[in-house]
Order: C-alpha cells, then structure tokens, then sequence
C-alpha cells in the first residue's frame, strides 16, 4: 500500500470506530462474520471487564431491511435492530403511487408484472391497457386513468409488486 494511501484508510477506520465503537476487542472471525446461533464467546473491554456473550437467535427480516438479533449479555436477554445489508442488497424497494396525482397509476393489489404494454413517450388514452399483473393464477390488466403521454415506467417484467406500487406515471 502506497504512503498516498494511509490518510485515506485511517480515515475510514476513524469513521467505522465512530459509527460502530472499538472492535479491536473481537476475534477476526467474530468481526467478519458474527457468531453462530448457541456460540458462546467472551469480549474482554479493557482487564478485568469482560463480557459473557450467547447469541440466542435471529429474527425475521423487517421491511426496512433489519433484522432482531436476540442474545444473552452477562446472562440477561437482550436484542437489538442489526441492519442485514445482504439481504438489503436482494430487497427491492418500489415507491408507492400517490393517490392525490392523477397521472400515477399503482398496482390495485400484490402481483407479477407479466406484460408491460406502454414505453416512456407514448400516447394513452383513459381505459388503455398499461400492463398486466399476475396474481395466484389470475390475470389482471391495470388500465389508465387518464389521456396523456408516459413519464416514466417503474417495472419490468416478472417484477413483484406489493399493493400501491407504483406502475408508471402519465403527464395530461
């Protein structure tokens, strides 16, 4: 590693030990890749202050891409929100349709886009069809709301939709 280099990894280093605390305390293994479920383990702060730590369980993934992790510290339960950025990397956030404009159109319930019929610039009328969903072997056609022009499209096809998503937008 270059001279060049070191301002740069040390500030990185100052901006992890601020967001997360010291970890110099925990094993290679344990920082890279946590404990395993049942593992116990001891994390000693400074001599004489040890803590007796078992992690218990993990919950389940949360909308906001967190998970609870349930562990014994000192032999009292506890948990904490730990954020699980592998999994965020899999989630797909669609944004909602707001109701309140005319020209965004959502999906009327959970489904797979099968078909996307429009593209951004092209010209729709009211009742067109926009796209199809699939949802538990039935086919559901989302049709528009208003004449205009398509903004944007927000899906692809085989993309999930939760209720609301929002589909693609028309300018009158």
């Amino acid at each position: 590693m270059s001279a060049a280099m070191y301002p740069k990894v040390f500030q990185e280093f100052k901006e992890f030990t601020a967001n997360f605390g010291p970890v110099d305390c925990l094993s290679t293994r344990l920082f890279l890749d946590g404990p395993k479920i049942a593992e116990e383990f001891e994390v000693e702060l400074e001599r004489g202050k040890i803590l007796h730590i078992k992690a218990l369980a993990l919950g389940d993934l949360n909308k906001a891409g967190q998970r609870e992790v349930f562990f014994e510290l000192n032999g009292q339960l506890r948990s904490v929100l730990v954020k699980d950025t592998v999994a965020m990397k899999e989630m797909k956030f669609h944004p909602k349709a707001q109701k309140s404009i005319k020209g965004q159109v959502g999906a009327p319930m959970p489904g797979k886009v099968l078909e996307v019929k429009v593209e951004v610039g092209s010209k729709v009328e009211k009742g067109q069809p926009l796209c199809v969903l699939s949802a538990m072997k039935m086919e559901t056609v989302v049709n528009s709301p208003v004449a205009g022009t398509v903004k944007a499209v927000h899906v692809t096809i085989d993309a999930s939709l939760e209720g609301d998503d929002l589909i693609l937008e028309i300018e009158e």
